[in-house]
């Protein structure tokens, strides 16, 4: 649990808080000091309490970009921003067991990003490589329990294993199909597997842009 604000302390936080989210960036130490009727030197010590505390982090000593921490110590989502769970990890590859805790967070673009109860998946092999999937990419979804044809989905496996693949049905089974000729087509019965999601963006890690 991080330490309490003074009042002194609060007050400025509360400021470069609703700063940055009205305008998209921190106020210079000469704006906080005018607007908070204090000195400059006031607000360049308590910005290095705050840091301390846990409550914001500088980037770069003399820089005036600032990451705002909300209350479970994250990055305070910006303007045009959300937030969105990391669940556990999923397969691109041969698939793993399907975990459901939260493993972290991303911030996103919510204009790219819209809607509720988005899900991201950190994905681990090289069978969608084809489709631009690549592992330790991050992969966005949208929860759906349905799909079409043709769509990249996320597919738990006899309820314990998860998957990203290309989904196609047939009139007797359901295949999920890679992007990737080292790897095999899967078909199953459509009692199965259950669609999770609709892979609907990929975030590129470095791991990720090293393999391209």
């Amino acid at each position: 649990m991080r330490p309490s604000l003074t009042e002194k302390q609060k007050k400025l936080f509360d400021y470069l808080k609703q700063t940055i989210r009205e305008t998209g960036s921190a106020p210079s130490l000469r704006a906080a000091a005018a607007r908070l009727d204090i000195s400059h030197a006031a607000v360049a010590q308590t910005l290095k309490t705050l840091e301390e505390k846990n409550y914001l982090q500088r980037q770069g000593k003399y820089s005036r970009t600032l990451h705002i921490f909300d209350d479970a110590g994250e990055t305070d989502p910006g303007p045009g921003q959300k937030r969105i769970p990391v669940v556990g990890r999923i397969t691109a590859g041969l698939p793993i067991y399907a975990s459901q805790e939260w493993e972290d967070s991303i911030l996103v673009d919510a204009g790219i990003y819209p809607g509720q109860h988005l899900f991201a998946l950190r994905v681990q092999g090289h069978s969608m490589k084809n489709a631009g999937i690549h592992d330790q990419d991050i992969a966005i979804c949208r929860p759906r329990q349905y799909a079409q044809n043709k769509e990249i989905v996320v597919a738990l496996v006899h309820n314990e294993e998860a998957t990203v693949k290309r989904f196609f049905l047939h009139p007797d089974f359901v295949e999920l199909r890679p992007e990737n000729p080292d790897f095999k087509s899967q078909t199953y019965k459509f009692d199965e597997i259950l669609i999770q999601g609709k892979v609907i963006g990929i975030l590129r890690t470095p791991q990720g842009m090293d393999q391209e």
